[in-house]
């Protein structure tokens, strides 16, 4: 059957339901986007119980978070291809297959390796799923309506990260780490009822899928995951083996290199053949594929100076998100002393304050620019960050209250607006492209987020170790420090964020 004439093609879904069909669209999705989203967040409460199951290292197990991050990093760079090969329906369908196989395969497993196995399964899912709901929020709703939309999706993605970690704490103390990877499976399987109902057959934009697009480019997919796994390895390796660090960091930057000048030879234009016209002496010339393939990465998206900026923005946010998001417990429980239940229950207020915020902007967004929401968001995250080494145990615990807050909210201002500014003024053809190239470098930079915030973090603890005669008064220097590192990277993201706010020049969308 005719995918762009079939009962679920977006023609005939759109028919059916009328007006309310982009939004049941999005519920779907977002289902399927807090699935991948808690998948990510919520294994790290279970980690020290599954070292002790499979009596492994600290190291070695934290390869279950580590290989879910390269998997769903670099899986992303494949959302085009596999959309308009296969259109949203097949797509969508089998990543939720994969998380919840992911989900009672790693639940089950007895072995290792079997977790793993299942840990990657999920970060693949995890990371073609995720471009989805920006591509659907641009093409299926007006302007006017993008905000709210984009609202309403970051209420749902945040909610999982921000009660999973507090519900997961409860069952891996009841019923062990195995609970945790059942969590993902209800709402997979949820997703999975309301795609077959209103997820279209068709790739993005409405049209047909097809099955005799170019090939996928593995020569660019294999050079993405190596530079990856080198870049985050090398990270890693800084903690401990520098020789072995910078080998893998050289190996990343070159690999990174290879990889854009594939990108490049891939985009060049078709060479001309000279043919005989026919009936003439004279040759003309015709226009024959260089190669049977696109490119994993459109470079052209970096030709526009809001997606440019845009990404730096999102690479500098990810470093701050995740990286804070890995400091502020530990800052919590090494520095100021406090129980991890007792950090736990504090956080939850915050992330439930996050999606409220999130929410309100996605209606307000109208009022401003996205990038101005952008430029609030991150003055308020980096003076929540540059005022932390004001608060003290002694002074009481207010002050930490109110800059985690104040770190919430202007994450609040940030999450609805970042895609919306970075894509708006593209190009309808290459929106896929840009939103799987978005969510990649937010990923990039959050994974190395970690990894920088815990050297830095490190050197100053090591530093202020030999220096100071108090120990307690060494760790808060060093989490101080780090702190105002955090906040001078996202300060940085502000010079990109004002670029954004520039007009956009008119673009043939269509």
């Amino acid at each position: 059957m005719d995918l762009a004439q079939g009962p679920h093609s977006l023609q005939a879904l759109q028919a059916r339901y009328g007006e309310r069909h982009r939004w049941l669209l999005l519920l779907s999705v977002m289902l399927g986007s807090m699935a991948a989203v808690m998948s990510s967040t919520i294994m790290n409460v279970a980690i020290p119980d599954m070292s002790t199951h499979f009596t492994l290292g600290q190291s070695r197990v934290q390869w279950v978070t580590s290989g879910f991050m390269v998997a769903m990093t670099v899986s992303m760079l494949t959302t085009p291809w596999l959309l308009s090969r296969y259109g949203y329906r097949r797509v969508y369908e089998v990543c939720m297959w994969l998380l919840l196989g992911g989900g009672v395969l790693g639940g089950l497993a007895n072995d290792f390796p079997l977790v793993m196995a299942a840990r990657v399964a999920e970060g693949l899912a995890a990371g073609v799923v995720q471009p989805i709901p920006a591509i659907i929020i641009l093409r299926a709703f007006a302007s006017e309506e993008q905000g709210r939309a984009s609202g309403l999706f970051g209420v749902g993605v945040v909610l999982a990260p921000a009660i999973g970690p507090s519900i997961g704490g409860v069952l891996v103390d009841v019923f062990g780490w195995r609970s945790i990877f059942f969590m993902v499976v209800p709402l997979a399987m949820l997703a999975l009822w309301l795609s077959r109902r209103y997820v279209p057959t068709s790739a993005p934009g409405g049209v047909q899928a097809d099955a005799d697009s170019p090939g996928l480019d593995w020569i660019g997919l294999a050079l993405a995951s190596a530079s990856t796994l080198a870049l985050l390895n090398g990270l890693v390796q800084l903690r401990g083996d520098d020789t072995v660090a910078v080998a893998l960091l050289v190996l990343a930057g070159l690999g990174m290199v290879v990889f854009v000048a594939w990108q490049r030879h891939l985009l060049k234009p078709r060479r001309s053949v000279r043919t005989a016209s026919s009936g003439r002496k004279a040759k003309s010339l015709r226009q024959v594929p260089r190669v049977r393939r696109g490119p994993l990465m459109n470079l052209q998206v970096f030709g526009h100076r809001h997606f440019a900026m845009g990404a730096l923005v999102s690479f500098t946010y990810g470093i701050a998100l995740f990286g804070s998001t890995y400091l502020l417990p530990v800052y919590m429980q090494m520095g100021l002393g406090l129980s991890p239940s007792y950090i736990g229950a504090a956080l939850l207020p915050a992330g439930i304050l996050l999606a409220v915020t999130i929410a309100a902007v996605g209606r307000l967004s109208h009022r401003m620019p996205p990038a101005h929401w952008v430029s609030w968001g991150l003055a308020l995250l980096a003076l929540s960050f540059v005022l932390m080494p004001l608060v003290h145990p002694a002074a009481g615990l207010a002050l930490l209250w109110i800059l985690v807050i104040l770190g919430r909210i202007g994450l609040g201002f940030i999450l609805p607006s970042l895609n919306l500014g970075a894509l708006r003024g593209l190009p309808k053809d290459l929106i896929p492209q840009a939103s799987s190239v978005i969510g990649f470098v937010r990923m990039l930079g959050g994974a190395a987020g970690v990894s920088i915030c815990a050297i830095v973090l490190e050197w100053r603890l090591a530093v202020y170790a030999l220096a100071s005669s108090n120990p307690v008064s060494a760790d808060l220097r060093a989490f101080n420090e780090t702190f105002v590192f955090l906040a001078t990277m996202t300060a940085l993201a502000l010079l990109a964020s004002w670029k954004m706010a520039e007009p956009v020049a008119a673009t043939a969308k269509d």
